[in-house]
């Protein structure tokens, strides 16, 4: 349970971080307060569907990862956060992000500031 919530703390970072670099990834809400709370479902849901859907797509393109050397994680960390705007949207949660090269710079700053948060903030495994 701790590791799902320093996961999700790490998320929101990286997804604040983003919405605050990208002008064309937002979050709009009427207080800080519903932001703050829209900013922690959209984490959650973007952990679930890294979690869940990520590991599929990974193994169906893993000819393309090897062919590009890595490179075409980026495309489908773009995807990732291309299905979070759109499930957002369906569940009437106020993220966008508009465009799919936003999606990718996008999923670029989420992983670097991810992985930068968790290597600073505990595991959960103590």
């Amino acid at each position: 349970m701790m590791n799902f919530l320093v996961k999700t703390i790490a998320n929101a970072g990286a997804l604040a971080v983003a919405i605050w670099l990208i002008q064309n990834i937002t979050l709009t809400g009427d207080s800080t307060g519903k932001k703050a709370l829209t900013l922690v479902l959209v984490a959650v849901l973007f952990g679930v569907i890294n979690f869940i859907v990520k590991p599929v797509v990974q193994l169906l393109t893993l000819p393309l990862f090897i062919l590009t050397l890595g490179l075409f994680t980026l495309v489908i960390n773009a995807l990732m956060l291309l299905l979070t705007s759109w499930l957002a949207d369906k569940l009437d949660l106020s993220f966008h992000v508009e465009g799919f090269w936003t999606a990718v710079l996008g999923g670029l700053i989420i992983s670097i500031v991810s992985w930068a948060l968790n290597v600073v903030l505990p595991d959960g495994k103590d």
